[in-house]
Formats: structure tokens, C-alpha cells, sequence
């Protein structure tokens, strides 16, 4: 049994010196003592054993695989976007630990937008370019793939807003570990180097009970910034649930109107007093969404490792999600994509495409099983969707079976519902129309785009680079998810593939890529 009581007793003296520092807000500063001062003789009780390597408890949501579906009897596909890429580096870790990948822990989107791809700035008064490319699908050589990206307006650092950034850090027992806390803080210090005099950051953690630790601070205060994580310590059991109240109260209470407001939730997930169910923790964050405040989750460790929890809180909670596996990984999300990881420049961005049964017979959405929407949705402001930050691409790919094409994957027929596939000569060369909506960081009202796709396939190798090595991501993520749907699962030729779209990689993502193809049969 290994003994945090000390531990303990330094956060919680770690606590009461930082409600002392808080010199704003005089009510958020006697509020954050009462909560700590009262949550001393508990802090100091708490006696925590380290997990065991071989005892795995990590929890992954089970998503089934988007069928195949007819525009005949399903015309509108409707979803939101997906910025996330906590789960490639997740499967990265798994791959680098010669670890079997629990095909719930792949969602093939979160993958595909790990990598940056070129499309053109925005030109128009839209935050976000829509750029499309339509080629052959490696996988079902029949079969065709439309490649949909946006690229998001790229803003310089000194024209975007204040910040007030309010880190949420756990602090409990199940976070003593190397790849844990010791981790959290390095990755810490890294985004603490990207704030400018006019952001604000304040620090609350959570092990136990939950307090204040940073009072809303400078951001090129960086000593005391710093200080502050490096002062943290590990100990006791997860109260997650009291330290997003009170991250969230604290975030309001220094609210910066046409400013970025965000909550920064830094844990490995494992929620185990307070509002710990899922359903709870639910409800909880989409009455947080309400105040305008986004959020960003930071996902570390393994053994114990809760993504289900954590993607949850990020889809429901305006929110954007990242699994730091290295300090490396840190350096990428917190440092060289500061901006899109934490400036949001359109929200709720919503996608609705409709297909052209004249030349398609079936498609479907390859990923976002879990960011789905109903068609009525698409038009409902009331309804969440995702987030898009300074300099973000999004990606999203359909397979699609033309007409004429005898496959083994069509949907089976309806017997009673049955749609005139004859089109007005209008549209008889459209493949497809593809609407986005939109709402700005602190409006409530969507804007609506429309662009049409035409039914004009390129040969593979007239394709982009970008839609080679895109296609080659997903593939292999259909591979580890052992997809039904997929006839061909070549490990050589997904190397193949993605080899060919290897331009583009000043950073050596990509090939980092093709290296962990190679180490999967």
C-alpha cells in the first residue's frame, strides 16, 4: 500500500496559499476556501494504492459501423464535425507498446483529422474554405470515394481575443504515475508559453474535494504560472464532478464578453466520487455548455484510462479532446497548434449532404458514428455540434457505389417504398449537394453555405496527395476496427498507399504513420 497521505497534506497547504494569491473576486476567493477548508480533514484521509501494470480498466464507448445506406430511402446524411484526434494517439500508444488496439478505441474520423491536409484559405466572409475531391476507394475497387474538407480561417495570434483560460487538474491518487501528472505538468508549461499579457489563466484542482490553487493570473506572468503546476501533487480519490462546477463558476466569474472563455480539463478520466456516471456527467456538462464556455479535454496515462468518459464530455461539452501520450504530442496540440486547439472561430458547424440517386446507389459515412444528427437537426440551432479553431481542416469521406456498380455491400431493397430516381436535366451532372452550418463563438443564430459537388471522378493517380494518404489513414483504421465492410485489409497496400501521398510532411507525421502500419499484420 503506498501512502499519499503526504502528498495529501501539500495539496491541500498547496490550496490554501493559492486562495491566499486570489486577490480578484473577493466572493470566488472565500467560496474556494470554504470548499478547501472543509475538505481538509478528507484530503489528508486518503490512503491510495497504485494501479497495477497488468490490471487494464480502461473503458471505450461501443459505436457500430455507419451501414451503407440508399439516397432513395435515406437522401439527407447529416452530421457534425469532428476536430478531435485523441484517438490516434491513443492507438499510437497501443501500436509503440507492441498492445492488441481495442477496436472501440478507433474512430476512424479522430484518425483521418490527426493530419493537417492543404486546402486554401477562405476567401468570402466565411470563416472556413469547403473544398471536395472525388477518386477511387482502395479498399472495395468498385466502389468510389468523395474526400469533403474544410480549412478554417488561420488568424494571427495577435489579432485573436483575450483569453480566459481556467485549467481544471486532476489531482487524485490514480494520476501517481510517470505518464500521468509528471507529464500533465511539462505539457502545462508548454501552452503557458503561448499566452500573451492580456490572457488570463487560473488553476483549480480536484482529488477528493476540489479548490483553487491559481487566482486568475497574467499570462506572461509565467513564473508564478509555472510554480503553481510544478507545486502539484497527487493524492486521493476523483471528485470530477465538484471541480467542473467549480471550474466553470470560476470561468464566469472572470467571463471576458467577445473574448475566448475555456475550461482546460487535464485528467486520465477515472471519475470515481461525485457525479461519476456517465449520464450524469452528461447532464452536467450540457448545462455547463449553456454559459459560453468552451472546453478542452486532455487525456493521459493508460491502464485505467477512461476515453469514454472524457470523449463524452468533450462532444457534449462545446469541446475539442486530445490524448497527450508523449511530450512530443504535448509540443503538437499545446504548442505549434495553440491556435486551433484552443481559439474557436465557428461553432456548432453542422454538415448535410445530399446525394443524387441518378448516379449514386448507396454511401456511407466513413467514421463520426457518434457524431450523427437527425436531417431535421441540420436546422435547428438548438442542436450542439462541433467546434472549428484558427487554422483547423476538418476531413470527412464517404464511400459511395455508383449506379451500375454490382456490389456486395447494397442495402436490401424496400418492399413498399419506392423513389423516382429520375432527375430534372438540371442536376444530371451533380454527384451531390453539401450544406454547412455555422453559428460564430458568441452568436446563437446559424449561417448556412451551399456548394454543389459534380459527378466528375479522377483516376487515383490524378488525385492529391492529401486524398491518397487521407484514404490510406482510414483504411487502416477500418482495418483495426475490423470492419465487415472493407474486401480488401492489406497491411502492404495501405503502406502503399499512404507512400504515395507522402508529400507534405515537413514534421514527419506521415511517415511516423507508415511505421505504424508496418508494426500491425
Amino acid at each position: 500500500m503506498k501512502n499519499n497521505r503526504f502528498f495529501s497534506m501539500g495539496l491541500v497547504m498547496l490550496i490554501v496559499i493559492g486562495c491566499k494569491r486570489y486577490d480578484g473576486n473577493a466572493e470566488a476567493t472565500t467560496a474556494a476556501a470554504d470548499s478547501t477548508f472543509t475538505a481538509t480533514e478528507e484530503l489528508m484521509a486518503y490512503e491510495t494504492e497504485a494501479p497495477l501494470s497488468n490490471d487494464n480498466t480502461e473503458s471505450y464507448a461501443e459505436v457500430p459501423e455507419n451501414p451503407f445506406e440508399s439516397p432513395k430511402t435515406a437522401p439527407l446524411s447529416t452530421f457534425s464535425i469532428d476536430v478531435d484526434n485523441a484517438s490516434y494517439t491513443n492507438i499510437r500508444r497501443f501500436i509503440n507498446n507492441g498492445q492488441p488496439v481495442p477496436k472501440d478505441a478507433v474512430r476512424v474520423e479522430e484518425m483521418v483529422n490527426f493530419f493537417k491536409y492543404r486546402y486554401p484559405q477562405p476567401l468570402d466572409q466565411h470563416p472556413f474554405s469547403i473544398n471536395t475531391e472525388y477518386s477511387a476507394c482502395m479498399w472495395n475497387p468498385k466502389h468510389k470515394l468523395l474526400k469533403i474538407g474544410l480549412q478554417g480561417k488561420d488568424i494571427p495570434m495577435t489579432n485573436l481575443p483575450a483569453s480566459n483560460l481556467v485549467f481544471l487538474i486532476d489531482v487524485s491518487g490514480s494520476m501517481d504515475e510517470d505518464n500521468k501528472l509528471p507529464l500533465l505538468k511539462e505539457s502545462m508549461k508548454i501552452a503557458v508559453k503561448e499566452l500573451r499579457p492580456k490572457d488570463k489563466v487560473s488553476i483549480v484542482v480536484y482529488a477528493g474535494s476540489a479548490g483553487v490553487v491559481l487566482s486568475p493570473t497574467d499570462g506572461d506572468d509565467t513564473e508564478t504560472i509555472m510554480e503553481a503546476f510544478d507545486d502539484l501533487k497527487a493524492g486521493g480519490s476523483t471528485a470530477g464532478g465538484e471541480g467542473i462546477e467549480l471550474a466553470y463558476k470560476l470561468a464566469e466569474q472572470n467571463f471576458i464578453k467577445e473574448g475566448n472563455n475555456r475550461v482546460i480539463i487535464a485528467t486520465d478520466g477515472d471519475f470515481n466520487v461525485g457525479a461519476s456516471s456517465d449520464e450524469a456527467m452528461e447532464d452536467l456538462i450540457e448545462d455547463k455548455r449553456k454559459s459560453g464556455i468552451f472546453l478542452t479535454v486532455l487525456g493521459y496515462g493508460m491502464g485505467n484510462y477512461k476515453d469514454s468518459k472524457m470523449e463524452l464530455l468533450a462532444d457534449k461539452g462545446n469541446g475539442n479532446y486530445a490524448y497527450i501520450d508523449n511530450l512530443q504530442e504535448a509540443n503538437r496540440f499545446l504548442g505549434k497548434e495553440f491556435k486551433g486547439s484552443m481559439y474557436a472561430i465557428a461553432k456548432d458547424v453542422k454538415v448535410q449532404v445530399e446525394f443524387n440517386p441518378k448516379h449514386v446507389q448507396a454511401y456511407r459515412l466513413i467514421g463520426y458514428e457518434n457524431r450523427r444528427l437527425k436531417a431535421e437537426d441540420f436546422k435547428n440551432d438548438a442542436i450542439d455540434a462541433g467546434e472549428l479553431g484558427s487554422g483547423h481542416t476538418v476531413t470527412a469521406l464517404y464511400e459511395i457505389i455508383p449506379v451500375g456498380v454490382d456490389s456486395d455491400y447494397l442495402p436490401s431493397g424496400l418492399k413498399y417504398t419506392k423513389v423516382d430516381a429520375t432527375n430534372s436535366a438540371n442536376y444530371a451532372e451533380e454527384l451531390a449537394t453539401i450544406k454547412f452550418r455555422y453559428k460564430k463563438p458568441a452568436g446563437d443564430k446559424s449561417i448556412e453555405m451551399v456548394d454543389v459537388i459534380a459527378d466528375k471522378a479522377v483516376a487515383l493517380d490524378n488525385s492529391s496527395a492529401d486524398f491518397k494518404f487521407g484514404s490510406a489513414v482510414a483504411w487502416f483504421g477500418l482495418k483495426l476496427r475490423e470492419s465487415k465492410l472493407i474486401a480488401n485489409g492489406s497491411t502492404e497496400a495501405i503502406k502503399k498507399l499512404a507512400q504515395a501521398g507522402l508529400a507534405n510532411d515537413s514534421e514527419g507525421y506521415r511517415a511516423e504513420f507508415i511505421r505504424l502500419v508496418e508494426s500491425v499484420n
